[in-house]
């Protein structure tokens, strides 16, 4: 469709049995600095209609006429998500786990890293120690991409973590297209923007606190590990968090303050276990216990998770966020 140099184009989706509006904005001859990027702003006539295109340095982009069917891709995604061979029988917990360590590498003073240029494709983010597993993760997610070859690495990966957190029973969450693919690794993080699950809430502060976020959504954003199970071969600790580890919910919170966790007994980095030795503790994650003001959102999310899902929501979509420069905060506004 032809766009003109002041139009919302919007278009409805719907999803179970809700109804998001998906929207993106344009803007004629105009050219931004935002985080993430430089971006240039131009029109041209295209059979009697205006096309916005839009040019950003080192960064591929797909043209207007590309825009992939984005209900159909999480359609697509939806599809990958249950395998019984796969872990506790779902992609979900490693698809959330990709993107949030494609997004959570970004520093707010610098405006590096974040989800923008899915750089984790290109060494070396791609070997960093805490990405360790992921590559099955972007590997299965490549059917989609070869169904859909103009959704970027960076949207999709964002869009599967969040579709994967709502049909495991988590919330609706705000999720905006836009993200654009660096075409080589001279964009990747360094090393260590990633949390260290050995270190105590000074190293959680520090890294989150970089990222921009509060001690409140540092707690509610933690509350994902009520998803996945850790794995000797990728991080070096083992076992779920919760009973249920493909379900979304506030049980982590509930089994950090009610379950009885002790140093387990093993060949193997220091974690924690609970009495009957199938679920597991971080040392990240009991030193939430030992701080007041984190303390103080644990609790609050164990006793309600209407709350904890509300602030989660925010915070995830916060997280996705990260580095994407969308003009004026609204380029490729959209609700799935």
């Amino acid at each position: 469709m032809g766009v003109s140099s002041r139009t919302v184009a919007t278009q409805v989706v719907t999803r179970a049995s809700s109804t998001h509006r998906v929207a993106s904005s344009s803007s004629s001859s105009s050219s931004s600095g935002g985080r993430g990027g430089r971006y240039g702003w131009s029109t041209a006539s295209v059979g009697g209609g205006i096309v916005v295109a839009a040019a950003v340095v080192g960064v591929s982009v797909a043209s207007a006429e590309q825009t992939p069917d984005y209900a159909q891709v999480r359609r697509d995604i939806e599809e990958l998500l249950d395998d019984e061979s796969w872990d506790d029988g779902s992609w979900g917990p490693v698809f959330v786990r990709l993107a949030w360590h494609a997004s959570g590498t970004y520093d707010v003073c610098s405006h590096t890293g974040g989800s923008n240029g899915a750089t984790m494709r290109f060494p070396p983010e791609c070997n960093h120690g805490a990405n360790a597993g992921l590559a099955y993760a972007r590997e299965r997610l490549e059917a989609v991409k070869r169904k859909h070859p103009t959704i970027s690495y960076a949207d999709l990966w964002t869009l599967a973590g969040t579709v994967a957190i709502e049909r495991m029973g988590g919330p609706d969450i705000r999720w905006r297209r836009g993200r654009r693919d660096a075409a080589d690794g001279t964009a990747c993080p360094a090393d260590g923007r990633l949390p260290d699950a050995s270190q105590g809430n000074a190293h959680t502060r520090s890294i989150f606190h970089r990222m921009g976020f509060t001690d409140r959504e540092i707690v509610a954003l933690l509350g994902a590990h009520a998803l996945g199970r850790c794995h000797t071969d990728r991080s070096g600790y083992s076992g779920p968090w919760t009973n249920s580890p493909v379900t979304f919910s506030n049980d982590y919170f509930v089994q950090l303050l009610e379950n009885k966790w002790t140093p387990k007994k093993w060949n193997g980095p220091h974690q924690y276990e609970d009495a009957s030795g199938s679920l597991m503790m971080l040392p990240t994650d009991l030193a939430l216990l030992d701080d007041k003001v984190f303390r103080t959102w644990v609790e609050a999310y164990a006793k309600d998770e209407a709350l904890f899902f509300r602030d989660f929501a925010f915070a995830w979509q916060k997280l996705m966020d990260l580095g994407v420069p969308y003009r004026g905060g609204v380029l490729g506004d959209l609700l799935l």
